[in-house]
Parts: C-alpha cells; structure tokens; sequence
C-alpha cells in the first residue's frame, strides 16, 4: 500500500490533532486561580495564622521553593503578584484533612511579592506574603 503526498500529510495531521486533544481537556479541568479579588469576592483580608515559607533569595527563579500553613483553612491560593498570569495554585481541603498546608515550586519572573491567602472554615479570608528576590546566577538582586 503506497500513501500520496496528501494521505500522509492528513494522516500526519489527524495524529497531532489526537495527541493534543487529551492536553486541552486536562487543562480545562482545573480551576484557573485568576487574581485575588476573583477568590475573595471583594470581602475584608486580615492577617492570622497563616505561615508563608520563601526564600529570601532565589538564585533560580525557575524552581522557587514556597509551603503555606494555615491551621483551620478549606482553601489555599497562592499568587506570584508579578507574573504575567499571578495565579500559582489553589489547593482545597476536606473536612478530614489531617493538616492544612501546602508545598510547591513556582517560576517566578523576577523579584516580586508572593501572595499566600486562606479562606477559613467561617467564610473570612487571611493573607500573609513575603518578598522573594530573584538573582541571576546568584550575582544580583
């Protein structure tokens, strides 16, 4: 059986079209973590007892370690405030969780804020967030 030039350009072409089609239905499961006021819905963010680990310095702003704590919460989101899309992660917690907190790496894209805020189990919202210098080759800040 020999393929012509056109029968192997669609056979080529529905291949690719199959092998990203799982991609894009992955990706629109997962909630976009969109902006702040998206998750707070306009309502008062105090601080409490939230803990937000960072480095000080990050010689790689590719892989920048961050873990949230926050005793009480049912949801958790994380924002790099100067990203392009700030949106890091949002983890949510049943009510059999035996702790609340989190732990990730994050890209960042320079030296910015990290932004951690935790809705508690009563509706109300607390935030705490740490500055995270982002070196090149650990030779600047």
């Amino acid at each position: 059986m020999q393929f012509t030039r056109r029968q192997t350009l669609i056979a080529g072409s529905g291949l690719i079209a199959a092998t990203l089609l799982p991609i894009s239905a992955i990706a629109a499961s997962y909630p976009d973590v969109g902006v702040p006021d998206d998750f707070t819905g306009g309502s008062p963010v105090s601080s409490g007892d939230i803990t937000l680990d960072t480095p000080e310095i990050a010689e790689n702003g590719n892989t920048v370690p961050i873990r949230v704590v926050a005793p009480g919460a049912v949801e958790i989101r994380v924002y790099a405030m100067g990203n392009p899309l700030p949106g890091v992660t949002a983890v949510s917690f049943g009510a059999l969780a035996a702790s609340q907190s989190t732990s990730t790496r994050v890209r960042l894209a320079g030296t910015q804020d990290v932004l951690a805020i935790a809705k508690m189990a009563d509706g109300s919202f607390i935030s705490t967030s740490n500055q995270v210098k982002v070196t090149i080759g650990g030779c600047g800040g």
